[in-house]
């Protein structure tokens, strides 16, 4: 039975090698937000809006445990998902975490690409996203340094470098678990 769970900053590459990932070996992939978003019938941003960090956090959890009972599966995690109640030992418990470690500049490239598509970003200039990253990633790391093995994600930017990271976390990752 697999079960693996991807955790790591917003940009870190949760969704775009846990698809990969998930592909290769044969297993289910699921985005928690997108996951969330299809039960509620409703953005993110919107569950933000109606209900407040709180709210939202707790809709998360819930879904975070709904999803922890599925098997052979590819779980990637919202940014914050790890860093609330007791989500990461839950995690650590029901399946293998990865933080997907990303230098705080290859980070800062990544979300300025998407800026647009991120609500929490897309009104900071380059100067106050880098310091909004920094900030954010020092108070999530002790929460994403719990996970049971750490990988270096700075490599997804176009399909060869994908496929390669794929192959590195089956051998760094899956092979020694």
């Amino acid at each position: 039975m697999t079960r693996i769970l991807l955790i790591g900053y917003m940009g870190a590459g949760k969704t775009t090698l846990g698809r990969a990932l998930a592909k290769e070996i044969g297993v289910e992939f699921i985005d928690l937000d997108q996951y969330i978003e299809q039960r509620y019938r409703k953005s993110i941003a919107d569950i933000f809006a109606e209900k407040g960090e709180e709210g939202f956090r707790l809709i998360e959890q819930r879904m975070l445990h709904e999803v922890c009972e599925f098997e052979n599966v590819v779980i990637s995690t919202g940014g914050g998902t790890p860093c609330f109640f007791d989500n990461i030992e839950y995690m650590n418990r029901q399946g293998t975490t990865v933080f997907l470690d990303v230098p705080l500049e290859r980070l800062f490239i990544r979300l300025s690409i998407a800026r647009s598509k991120r609500p929490l970003i897309k009104d900071k200039s380059d100067e106050e996203l880098r310091t909004f990253i920094k900030e954010n990633l020092d108070k999530r790391l002790p929460h994403y340094t719990k996970a049971t093995h750490t990988f270096v994600a700075d490599k997804l930017e176009d399909r060869t470098q994908i496929a390669s990271s794929v192959e590195k976390f089956i051998k760094e990752i899956m092979q020694t678990r």
